[in-house]
């Protein structure tokens, strides 16, 4: 009778992995597609400088993949981004560093980057243009400057959240300074860092159309001036999605770097 038991059918409480990816591609996809139905039904009542047709902003982004010269104004604008990115990365870490370790400094800069953080982009934008004589030095400046506190405050916090017990406990074994950062600081700080990095990547691909609008003689932000001089919608929405393009490919490879360094983490079986 048991072993008619285990016939009868499948196990109960097993997941059911396809029809769990399947729903959560589902849920994924589907606003996306209703979003772009109902562009589509409203391109068929509207002039196309309003709702172009769909057919028509995928051809111009075919075009511009297609087009050495409209793809390297792309190329430009990523590259604007990660420079910018690493160099406030870098610039924040090191403020960070010197935050956690120094409570005159922390007391001195926190107000400071408090301040920053209140600054709109449009007017780094000001200050780069009157400063600043280069186009690059004046994009750099922009995107150093906005995102700046945002990855010196995400640091400090990694810094300061580290647990005082098992940083004792490993000051305890007496490491080398290379084996304390490589064994306690990295796997503190790391999480917090690539969150960073999500939330900043969105924030740059904002900041960068602003700077190359107003100061910039290529790249996206200067195309979609173009698009606007002309009430040309599909282009516009052609170089837009450019960005979200790029944006979405370094979420991913951020959450695969993500999966990579923390798959010792143990998985939970429950949800909460």
């Amino acid at each position: 009778m048991t072993m008619a038991r285990e016939h009868d059918g499948p196990v109960s409480g097993g997941p059911n992995w396809s029809v769990a990816v399947g729903r959560r591609a589902l849920t994924y996809v589907l606003p996306f597609v209703v979003l772009a139905t109902l562009w589509q039904v409203a391109s068929q009542f509207f002039p196309p400088f309003l709702f172009p047709s769909l057919v028509d902003v995928f051809s111009r982004c075919i075009d511009i993949f297609l087009s050495w010269s409209q793809l390297s104004d792309v190329l430009a604008t990523v590259g604007r981004i990660l420079a910018g990115l690493a160099g406030a990365f870098v610039i924040g870490a090191l403020l960070a560093v010197l935050m956690f370790r120094s409570r005159a400094v922390n007391e001195f800069l926190l107000p400071i980057l408090t301040l920053f953080q209140g600054i709109p982009a449009l007017s780094w934008v000001v200050f780069a243009i009157i400063w600043f004589h280069g186009i690059e030095p004046r994009i750099f400046f922009i995107m150093v400057m906005t995102t700046l506190p945002a990855f010196t405050f995400q640091v400090l916090a990694a810094l300061q959240g580290m647990a005082r017990d098992l940083t004792e406990m490993v000051m305890s074994f007496r490491p080398t300074r290379l084996q304390l950062f490589r064994v306690l600081i990295i796997p503190a700080v790391l999480p917090d860092i690539l969150t960073a990095w999500k939330v900043n990547l969105g924030n740059a691909s904002r900041v960068v159309v602003v700077a190359e609008l107003v100061g910039a003689t290529g790249g996206v932000g200067y195309e979609l001036l173009q698009q606007q001089q002309v009430f040309d919608m599909a282009g516009a929405l052609a170089w837009t999605l450019q960005l979200v393009i790029f944006v979405l490919i370094a979420q991913g490879v951020l959450s695969f770097v993500e999966a990579i360094a923390f798959r010792y983490r143990a998985v939970s079986e429950r949800t909460l």
